[in-house]
């Protein structure tokens, strides 16, 4: 089975053809500046990686020129679009709506129009790509919407909800709802086999640490807490958004400043964070450069990303009453050995220390699960390379074998 899997942003296209028969991916790619001029194409297979302009004023465009790719030139790798079975879609905010991946039919793609409040950026661009799939690949092509929000819907009440008046989460679904929720997943299960315990007999907690940021609490294979909230902007400080705040700052900023809802809303997504304390980049590598020249500020924003984490690693520990592995995953997760270095630090009352040596040397081993766990330590501490689009993959696989129907999106439910 090939499985054609899909990320949309409202200028942008991520892609990649993977068959499912050895988890390979056939080809990869990314379409940008959809909509805008000077728009390109950027695309890998068989080991040959190209970037050429083209002409994308709707994500339809995109699409057609992403089939070309396939089934032409040095990066041709099927024959035809029946070599595609289905095309998994990541959605990122599903509600309370799905609970799981499921078909896509109308009443989904009404549904995820309707979530659209609660992820302005994301859902729409969402519908953007099914609707471009649809004209490209026929309506009869099964697709799959894979919803960051779903693996967080394990969550319990006293996890989720928010101590405002409960009318608003019945009437307008405010809670919250949690993302990531694909790398997440995808992490915590690889740290099973990792281990070699099923999950069910587990202790997670998954650090998925980029641009934007979150962590989650996986309690036998269900998430029982998680750091963002009904929104992406709430948990950790992340690149350029603000993480968790008082909500009084909101109204004293708005009057004070005399600006608009709108505009807030840009301050608190898109100049604050890692950017908007030190003033310098909302890159990581960029911030930690400029703290080691001295800048007070860069080392600042340092020093309270790096505390928030451990103190969120703290209150998972006691709200699961315990835990058997650490993962950090993400571009920062992943690659800043100094940073895991530092939310390390001073944790071994908790059974977490990590090996120096085998933190700092983590990239060199070129593995996808790489353990830094310090001798001794009775907690284990892994670094894993996410790989969202291959679950997402996995997820489209499973509803086409297992649904032999279209449900609508109230039979989506677990």
């Amino acid at each position: 089975m090939k499985i054609l899997v899909i990320n949309c942003g409202s200028s942008s296209l991520k892609y990649q053809l993977i068959d499912m028969d050895g988890e390979k991916v056939l080809c990869k790619g990314l379409c940008e500046r959809i909509g805008m001029e000077s728009s390109m194409i950027t695309h890998e297979a068989n080991g040959h990686k190209a970037t050429t302009p083209a002409i994308f004023p709707t994500h339809t465009e995109a699409f057609g020129e992403v089939f070309k790719k396939m089934t032409t030139g040095e990066g041709k790798v099927i024959d035809s679009a029946d070599e595609i079975d289905a095309i998994g879609h990541r959605v990122v905010h599903g509600g309370e709506k799905f609970k799981q991946s499921c078909l896509i039919t109308p009443d989904v793609i009404q549904a995820i129009h309707d979530l659209s409040p609660l992820a302005p950026l994301h859902n729409p661009a969402a519908i953007l790509g099914i609707e471009a799939s649809y004209k490209t690949f026929g309506a009869d092509k099964p697709n799959v919407a894979v919803f960051d929000t779903a693996f967080h819907s394990t969550m319990p009440p006293k996890a989720y909800m928010y101590a405002i008046p409960y009318d608003y989460y019945e009437k307008y679904g405010v809670r919250r709802y949690g993302f990531h929720g694909t790398s997440h997943k995808y992490v915590s299960h690889r740290a099973a086999e990792y281990l070699a315990e099923p999950i069910e007999r587990l202790k997670l907690i998954t650090c998925h640490l980029g641009n934007g940021s979150s962590i989650a609490a996986v309690d036998q294979g269900r998430v029982v807490d998680t750091s963002m909230g009904m929104t992406p902007l709430a948990g950790l400080m992340m690149g350029t958004r603000c993480g968790d705040l008082d909500p009084s700052c909101v109204n004293y900023l708005k009057y004070t400043l005399n600006i608009t809802g709108h505009e807030l809303d840009e301050i608190l997504n898109k100049k604050s964070g890692l950017l908007g304390v030190s003033g310098v980049s909302s890159d990581m590598r960029d911030v930690e450069t400029s703290a080691k020249e001295g800048n007070q500020r860069a080392q600042l924003a340092l020093d309270m990303l790096n505390y928030q984490i451990k103190k969120i690693i703290g209150s998972y520990i006691a709200a699961m009453g315990g835990v058997d592995a650490i993962v950090f995953t993400g571009g920062i997760g992943e690659h800043d050995d100094e940073s895991r270095a530092k939310i390390c630090h001073h944790m071994d009352w908790l059974g977490i220390r990590i090996d120096t040596d085998k933190n700092r040397d983590a990239h060199k081993q070129k593995k996808d699960v790489v353990e830094i766990t310090a001798w001794g330590a009775r907690v284990r501490t892994l670094i894993i390379e996410t790989n969202e689009e291959l679950m997402i993959a996995r997820d489209t696989r499973d509803v086409i074998e297992e649904q032999g129907q279209e449900p609508a999106a109230e039979d989506a439910e677990a």
